[in-house]
């Protein structure tokens, strides 16, 4: 065990022992430190008395309907998401594994801000369950009231804690407006913050999801950007089954968070007019959608998206080993 000579309440802590927001703390000194001298390194093995050529960065490990998360207190700004190191941290063999990472950004204008990476370590613009995760994650870390507000790359955010209890909450995450949606020959398009492809199906269960799914992911004749893709089975009014291939992770998912708004707003769009909260059945659990339509046009708002939110459990890895 190594002590630090620091004192945040009186006396000398250990790595072992101290808490979230202790943790936070000596992070900015270590921070303070690397602006100063250039290399933290340097103000490691001068403060905790060992050799230390990389840091030990903390982490934490949360899912949302079982899609899984790597989340990073960033504000220190200790932790580079380069692109391989993302993917080494999100490989199940190699790395901690996850469907994608965030990191938890400081911001002037809001409580806090998102940043979202692919399972592959590209950078993606939203994660519906990542960003119900991130809330929680910020919940933990006492930041911001009951409603967070904060920023992504698709814009701004709010996220209202319905419920929080020790590792777990419900978390209810205000979605960006749709505004157009593009249709083809049994299958739709529109954009929840990322892009998502939808198709109905009468059998949802015998669907190649990563066969079909992959083959329509990387159509760019009709995608220039990719997309999601979700295969939706219609199980009652206000009721879907929905499967997802991820752009970005390429694969099938156990949920998706703007998969299941994007399935909710075209079910409403294509099938059931008068309806505006669905309830979602993925392989990891449940979700819900609600929203507000002008009929007789393509615009959605007050999109709401909300669902379980858990941390698994947190941990510490050496920066050098990704």
């Amino acid at each position: 065990m190594v002590t630090l000579p620091v004192s945040l309440h009186g006396g000398p802590l250990s790595v072992d022992t101290v808490n979230d927001r202790q943790y936070a703390q000596i992070s900015v000194i270590f921070f303070k430190a690397e602006r100063v001298s250039g290399k933290i390194t340097i103000f490691a093995e001068s403060a905790l008395g060992c050799k230390c050529y990389a840091m030990k960065q903390r982490f934490y490990k949360y899912e949302g309907a079982g899609n899984d998360f790597v989340v990073i207190d960033g504000r220190t700004g200790g932790f580079i998401p380069g692109r391989e190191r993302v993917a080494f941290l999100c490989d199940r063999r190699r790395g901690i594994g996850a469907d994608g990472l965030m990191t938890l950004q400081r911001s002037v204008e809001m409580d806090c801000s998102m940043r979202y990476y692919n399972a592959d370590g590209s950078p993606g613009e939203m994660c519906g369950n990542g960003a119900r995760c991130f809330a929680l994650f910020a919940e933990h870390l006492g930041i911001g009231g009951e409603t967070k507000y904060f920023d992504a790359t698709d814009g701004m955010h709010t996220a209202r804690i319905r419920r929080a209890k020790n590792r777990t909450g419900e978390i209810e995450l205000g979605m960006i407006n749709v505004s157009e949606i593009r249709s083809g020959k049994g299958w739709w398009f529109l954009n929840t913050g990322v892009p998502h492809y939808v198709e109905f199906t009468e059998e949802l269960d015998g669907v190649d999801v990563k066969g079909l799914g992959r083959m329509i992911r990387h159509d760019t004749a009709r995608f220039p950007q990719g997309t999601n893709v979700n295969f939706a089975e219609i199980a009652g009014e206000g009721e879907i089954r929905m499967r997802t291939y991820e752009r970005g992770v390429e694969n099938e998912t156990l949920a998706c968070g703007t998969g299941a708004t994007a399935a909710a707003i075209i079910t409403n769009y294509a099938l059931q007019h008068e309806t505006t909260k669905y309830r979602i059945t993925v392989p990891g659990g449940e979700l819900h959608v609600g929203f507000s339509h002008e009929p007789g046009t393509q615009t959605y708002t007050d999109i709401r998206l909300t669902g379980p939110a858990r941390r698994v459990f947190k941990g510490v890895f050496e920066t050098d080993n990704f």
